[in-house]
This record gives C-alpha cells, structure tokens and sequence, in this order.
C-alpha cells in the first residue's frame, strides 16, 4: 500500500508523454498535417477559441499551374449564386459557401496576414474557357483601426496583368461605409464591396453577370485581362505564407 501511495505522489513530476497538436492557422497548416485533398477545413487564426471554416485549394501531384498547391481560399466567385453587395459587417465577418461562392472576412484576411508574410494568387476564367491568373508576392491587410487597408505588390505574369497595384494602399470600402478616394460611393457604384481606388481596375465582388458585356464597370471585371466591358466566369483570391527562401530575398 505505501509503495502505490509513493508511486502516485511520483505521478506528477514524471514528463509528458503526450504533446498537444498544434492548431492549424491556414490550409499550408492543414496540408503538412496530412490532409492533402483541397476541400473545406477548419482553421484557427485568433486561436483555438475562434474556429474559421476555408476551402483549402491543396493543388494536383500531376498539374504544377497552381504553383504546388496550400493555398487558403478568401473570395471565390463562380456561378453566380451569392449576392456580394452586402454591408460592412457582412464583408468584415465573412459570408457564403465554402464549397462555392463566399467571401472568407476581413478581420480573418487581417489575422492571417498581420504576423506572417504571405504571397496572393488570383485566378480567373472567361466564358470563352481561357484561363489566366495574376500573382504577388506581399499582400497583407491592415486591422479594422486602419480600415483594412490593403498591400498589394510583386506582380509576377500569369497572363491577367496587374490590375490590383491599383488598389494597393487603399481602405476597404462598402455601400455603407465609404471609404475610396472617389466623390462617388464606389462600392455602392459598383455593386459590391472591394479596395476601392477611384474606382477600380479589379471589381471582384462586383454583380455576376452571365456573359455579359457594357460599358459599366459594376460588373466582375479584371481590366488587364478582359478591359471594363467584360465580365468574368470564375475568380478566386487565394493567399499562402511565403518560404523562408523567398523572405529572406
């Protein structure tokens, strides 16, 4: 009996066998802990008290066009089936799908990106079944405080052309909290809420519309690629922390 009552006083001191697992702050997280097939993950970027759902685009083993894949999706447009002129509320929180359209929110973008360095990549499609991105090698977004201000910079072609240095320094703006450099309300313009410049060279969120073509930029427009008239198929932002090679260049 003494011996069991000196062994159970011994208990405590004795080290952990067993270490707690580390959360996942975005879907590079996800991927290394093994889940290697793009879908919807949870993720914790303010910690394990605030679980975030994303869609994780894990890329192909037999396609390198998405540049190896571990990219945490932040906007997604696709067919359509999601209204994107919301209010500021909407677009700090987060709304939709995660297996179709959604916009992930902008204090996620913010916690993602305040302490680590991250690449953005966005890609795109017409309705002609061309296919194109543009990717940058900073983008971070600012806290609330500073409106969300968005740094955008390091185009590198992937056959869109650089149509969001233009948004590079500005403050995120909605229909109800105007925030550009134009006289006119640009989000409540354009249809949806965006970095507005004066106004736009890239409308993201913009109203879908099927094929479409005119003269309005309220449309989902990439203007390097397709020009102001054009409305996109499919665009997709997706971030991604940079290696420690390309940090230390």
């Amino acid at each position: 009996m003494m011996a069991l009552v000196f062994l159970l006083l011994l208990l405590p001191s004795l080290p952990a066998t067993v270490e707690t697992k580390s959360l996942p702050l975005q879907c590079e997280d996800v991927y290394n802990e093994g889940s290697i097939h793009s879908g919807v993950y949870t993720i914790f970027p303010a910690g394990p008290d605030t679980p975030v759902q994303v869609y994780c685009d894990m890329g192909c083993e037999d396609d390198d066009s998405d540049d190896g894949g571990k990219w945490t999706v932040i906007q997604r447009r696709m067919d359509g089936t999601l209204n994107f002129f919301r209010p500021w509320n909407h677009y700090k929180d987060g709304f939709g799908n995660k297996t179709g359209e959604y916009w992930l929110g902008l204090e996620n973008i913010f916690l993602l990106t305040w302490t680590t360095k991250y690449e953005l990549r966005v890609d795109m499609e017409d309705f002609e079944k061309g296919r194109v991105h543009a990717l940058y090698s900073s983008f971070s977004v600012d806290p609330e405080s500073k409106g969300y201000e968005l740094h955008v910079s390091g185009y590198i072609d992937g056959g869109a052309g650089d149509s969001m240095s233009y948004h590079s320094e500005m403050k995120f703006s909605t229909f109800d909290n105007d925030q550009d450099m134009s006289t006119s309300n640009c989000a409540d313009v354009n249809y949806g809420g965006f970095w507005y410049n004066n106004c736009l060279h890239a409308n993201p969120n913009g109203l879908y519309t099927w094929g479409g073509t005119g003269s309005s930029t309220y449309r989902v427009i990439w203007y390097s690629w397709k020009g102001f008239s054009y409305s996109l198929k499919s665009i997709t932002m997706k971030i991604r922390p940079l290696s420690l090679s390309d940090v230390s260049e």
